[in-house]
């Protein structure tokens, strides 16, 4: 019995051994990160307070028709910019405003209408393909569901919350790449992916601002609290923003 206790203790005092000298080469153990805590609601009621009374009624900027033609034109702004889109539009809009008639025209003519915008070939495809999905699928209308619009080529869920939130005035957060930066500089719903930023605003944006919340995120991202040179000094929210590099 005593042979037994000494063999176990001496095992016990080599594995101590052997974790001490790990941590010594891994060093101290690391702190773990705070999370960050929730935005104070009346802040957040602020923002989006002063955004509506600068702007109670904002809008997109892309031109379209109808629900198939705004589907269209957000497909096709993917990577591009919403001038450009605008730009090749007219033409095709006038020609094709409805699936039907955008399978009539066929992906060559399409292909050659919106040659100006970047990715115009995949975009073309693209375009001929939702359109015969919605013609066989949902009898030439766009559907008003979120999961359906996914199943479109083309459509991912960004597209789908602008098309809901525009066409159908869902109070959806369709996350751009201003939506994620200024979310994430000001902060409002900090994360590391668009669905991250889009769940947390969801969350903490007062539902009585939810439908128009979208554009003035953009719209903010775009004019004031651009990338580069933001407009700091114009900016209607200065006060409540939390960004170190503010410049006022």
């Amino acid at each position: 019995m005593t042979k037994i206790t000494t063999a176990k203790a001496t095992r016990g005092k080599k594995g101590e051994k052997q974790a001490a000298a790990k941590a010594s080469v891994k060093g101290p153990a690391k702190p773990r990160a705070k999370k960050p805590k929730p935005p104070d609601p009346a802040r957040v009621a602020e923002i989006f307070r002063r955004f509506k009374a600068a702007d109670p009624h904002p809008k997109g900027e892309l031109h379209y028709k109808n629900a198939f033609t705004l589907l269209v034109a957000v497909v096709l702004s993917a990577q591009a910019t919403d001038a450009g889109v605008n730009k090749a539009t007219p033409a095709l809009f006038a020609l094709a405003d409805n699936p039907q008639k955008m399978l009539a025209l066929g992906e060559d003519k399409v292909r050659e209408l919106i040659k100006t915008i970047g990715l115009f070939r995949t975009k073309a495809k693209h375009v001929i393909l939702l359109s015969q999905r919605l013609v066989s699928d949902y009898g030439g209308e766009v559907p008003q569901d979120r999961v359906a619009l996914e199943t479109l080529p083309g459509v991912g869920r960004k597209t789908a919350n602008v098309v809901l939130n525009i066409a159908f005035g869902a109070p959806t957060m369709a996350v751009d790449t201003h939506i994620f930066r200024v979310s994430n500089r000001i902060p409002l719903a900090p994360g590391k992916t668009p669905l991250a930023v889009e769940l947390g605003l969801e969350k903490i944006i007062p539902a009585a601002y939810m439908q128009h919340a979208h554009h003035w995120l953009i719209l903010h991202g775009r004019y004031i609290c651009m990338a580069r040179a933001p407009k700091c000094g114009a900016c209607p929210i200065a006060d409540l923003c939390a960004w170190p590099e503010k410049r006022v």
